[in-house]
């Protein structure tokens, strides 16, 4: 798992949307618990923000250069299914420098 280190290279920015409460946000609630420390700790300057919204559909955005955002979904996703989500937009990203 080695692109968890290059976030900060490949991404300007990384939100994940959730609900405190809601079912539909529970993976992502698990996924935040589980990995932030993780990531944060391998990519310590790099912005990665948690906003919590009563009732909004859990969701991804990855912010790139130039401005230039992706958003996936995780609405029905397992942990491990949002961990993928995000490796892939770790190397979107990174196959836009090279």
């Amino acid at each position: 798992m080695a692109w968890r280190g290059n976030i900060s290279k490949s991404l300007k920015e990384l939100r994940i949307l959730l609900c405190q409460s809601s079912p539909a946000s529970a993976s992502a609630r698990t996924f935040v618990e589980k990995n932030y420390r993780d990531l944060k700790s391998l990519n310590p300057k790099f912005p990665f923000m948690i906003r919590e919204c009563t009732g909004i559909q859990p969701q991804l955005w990855a912010r790139y250069d130039m401005g230039v955002e992706r958003c996936v979904n995780l609405d029905g996703m397992s942990e491990s299914q949002i961990l993928k989500s995000l490796e892939d937009l770790v190397k979107a990203g990174g196959a836009t420098k090279a």
